[in-house]
């Protein structure tokens, strides 16, 4: 068990013994709001390696280095599961991107519809919530978050074996939820045992708030692996929808079973 009060996300290999540089911003971090001395524990994760306990081997104002000690925890991957969303106000935006990072998303995919709001995203910004989020949430692997792409071309080259749970809100009020569209699972989940069948890849789609247009909503009903679900009585707002969606998915499929 680490007794480290300070978890950060390196990019460098971690491994017994191994040395981690800083850079300058992780040492002001670390040194300069943190105060941590020589010798601190600090938790390091990289996506790759697990978590690993690290102690404070150097600490300037520029710099400094972090050495290896012992593995915390194992690698923990996702479900294969990509979250599809148009984007929207900023602050928003971001909060989906830490929320599905937090919930166990996979890979995050911005994409452009007929009527998305906004015609650019910061990938980079995005991907640094996506990190701050499984370093406050304990995670050991950050979602890739994709630059914005259009959904028609998304569609056009589609996995034929990834199905989309489309949150369709024409089905507002419907009782059509996950479980029977995608094949009459038991609510309690997949019966016990080690022949338990694999969800298989999954992408959640969330719209825009002005909806998808007629034209997008006939592309998606024609493609043999969209599953058209209703998130309840009300329509939802786009970040709300997200949080749902994926916690119905989770719930249903995923690793919260």
């Amino acid at each position: 068990m680490s007794d480290a009060k300070v978890r950060l996300y390196v990019e460098q290999p971690l491994g017994p013994g191994q040395p981690v540089p800083l850079t300058q911003d992780q040492a002001h971090y670390l040194f300069g709001v943190m105060r941590l001395a020589r010798g601190a524990a600090v938790s390091l994760f990289n996506g790759r390696d697990g978590e690993w306990r690290a102690e404070v081997a150097e600490a300037g104002k520029r710099g400094g280095t972090l050495l290896c000690k012992d593995q915390t925890a194992p690698l923990r991957l996702p479900p294969d599961l990509w979250l599809l969303f148009a984007p929207i106000k900023k602050a928003r935006t971001d909060f989906i991107v830490e929320k599905a990072a937090e919930m166990g998303a996979a890979r995050i995919l911005p994409v452009q519809t007929r009527f998305t709001n906004s015609e650019r995203i910061r990938q980079d910004r995005l991907q640094a919530h996506a990190v701050e989020a499984a370093e406050q949430c304990g995670g050991t692997f950050v979602p890739e978050v994709a630059d914005l792409t259009n959904l028609e071309r998304l569609l056009a080259d589609w996995p034929a074996d990834r199905r989309i749970m489309w949150c369709d809100e024409s089905l507002v009020g419907a009782r059509a939820g996950l479980l029977e569209a995608a094949g009459g699972f038991e609510a309690r989940g997949f019966e016990e045992g080690p022949k338990r069948p694999s969800p298989g890849p999954w992408a959640i789609l969330i719209g825009p708030e002005g909806g998808f247009s007629e034209e997008e909503q006939a592309r998606l009903r024609r493609m043999e692996q969209v599953v058209p679900v209703s998130l309840g009585p009300r329509i939802l707002r786009a970040d709300t929808a997200a949080v749902a969606a994926l916690t119905l998915w989770q719930s249903v499929l995923g690793d919260w079973r």
